[in-house]
């Protein structure tokens, strides 16, 4: 589904990505790991064309990602959760779900609210339909950003970070959710640091730092025993 070649990113003189080749299957379930500063984010951002490679390839689906096609691209096969909810706060939790399934993919309002319910009721917040995002928990709202993503019915969710901004008692609720949705056909991208959510949901776990990949594998080599001694290092900080 997602396909990274020899990508490079870098921010003026800052090289943040160097080389990085990456596959990821459909229906996959991928967890990239590392240090803060180690290139996770900018690696999925480069996924959806919210940053283009300094040079380098990126292919969804086989079809190159280019600065011409990827509005088209992306919005066809990928949503996003991102750390902060950027959910619209003049909108009512309806009103956000229903936003891209009307204008960007051409259903009906009566459609759209039935998409919202549906997914609504998956992360378990049928009840807060109407409410606004400032009357939300952290929690709450970045369920309402999962609901909002699968409302788009792409085949790729990515996410960034999701739990990064919440307060640990909501973390497990957002959580929950993500664990119940493994369980779909969805091909999904997370970068966390929420370990024991990446070895209870991973196909697959990459670990990253100073902008490449160092090492991946299945999430029983990882946490069990890892090969690079940078792995070591950096598991043995955050698992004790």
């Amino acid at each position: 589904m997602i396909r990274l070649s020899n990508v490079h990113k870098s921010f003026g003189s800052h090289e943040v990505l160097k080389g990085v080749d990456l596959k990821v299957q459909e229906g996959e379930k991928l967890v990239i790991i590392g240090p803060s500063g180690s290139g996770k984010s900018t690696t999925v951002r480069c996924m959806n064309g919210l940053e283009m490679p300094t040079s380098g390839h990126v292919f969804i689906n086989n079809e190159e990602l280019t600065k011409k096609n990827r509005i088209q691209l992306v919005r066809n096969t990928s949503s996003m959760v991102f750390q902060q909810f950027n959910l619209y706060p003049h909108l009512t939790v309806m009103g956000n779900l229903t936003l891209a399934p009307v204008k960007l993919f051409g259903k009906s309002r009566k459609e759209a609210q039935e998409l919202a319910r549906h997914y609504l009721a998956v992360v378990g917040l049928e009840e807060k339909a109407y409410a606004y995002p400032a009357t939300l928990s952290g929690g709450q709202q970045q369920r309402v950003a999962i609901a909002r993503a699968l409302c788009s019915q792409t085949k790729i969710i990515l996410f960034d970070e999701p739990t990064s901004a919440l307060d640990p008692e909501t973390v497990q609720e957002v959580l929950n959710v993500m664990i119940k949705l493994a369980d779909e056909n969805i091909t999904m991208v997370i970068v966390t640091h929420e370990m024991g959510f990446a070895r209870e949901v991973a196909d697959r776990v990459i670990f990253m730092d100073d902008g490449m990949i160092l090492e991946e594998g299945t999430p029983e080599h990882f946490f069990v025993s890892p090969n690079h001694e940078r792995t070591k290092q950096f598991l043995g900080k955050i698992l004790h």
